[in-house]
């Protein structure tokens, strides 16, 4: 946490001095538009811009990752009971043939719920 804040500390001064170094009245003409202003101004308006752009970019592909995790989750979730299922059958078959009761017990979670059969 620590090495953020010095990093952040770090980012600040050199915002600052960079400011400061970069004070000059310049004009900008973009579309008819004509903006005066500072270097400095100008110069993080348009990395601001940009960084703007590039996450407007990555938003469609942020998303479709999201909706695939969660689709993940939920198979994750069936294949883990599919497989606590095929594990209590494989114990009551070591056993004995499990009958229609046991098999019912075993959809309804025997063993995780810690019933006795």
């Amino acid at each position: 946490m620590i090495i953020f804040f010095i990093l952040g500390a770090l980012l600040g001064a050199t915002a600052i001095i960079f400011a400061f170094q970069n004070s000059a009245v310049v004009s900008v003409i973009f579309l008819g538009w004509q903006i005066d202003g500072s270097l400095s101004v100008v110069l993080a308006l348009s990395v601001l811009s940009g960084v703007l752009i590039a996450l407007l970019l990555t938003l469609p592909e942020l998303i479709s990752s999201y909706f695939q995790y969660k689709a993940l989750e939920k198979k994750n979730k069936i294949l883990e009971e599919d497989l606590r299922k095929q594990k209590e059958l494989t114990i009551f078959a070591k056993k004995d043939m499990p009958t229609e009761s046991d098999i019912s017990h075993i959809e309804r979670g025997a063993i995780q719920n810690n019933e006795r059969i």
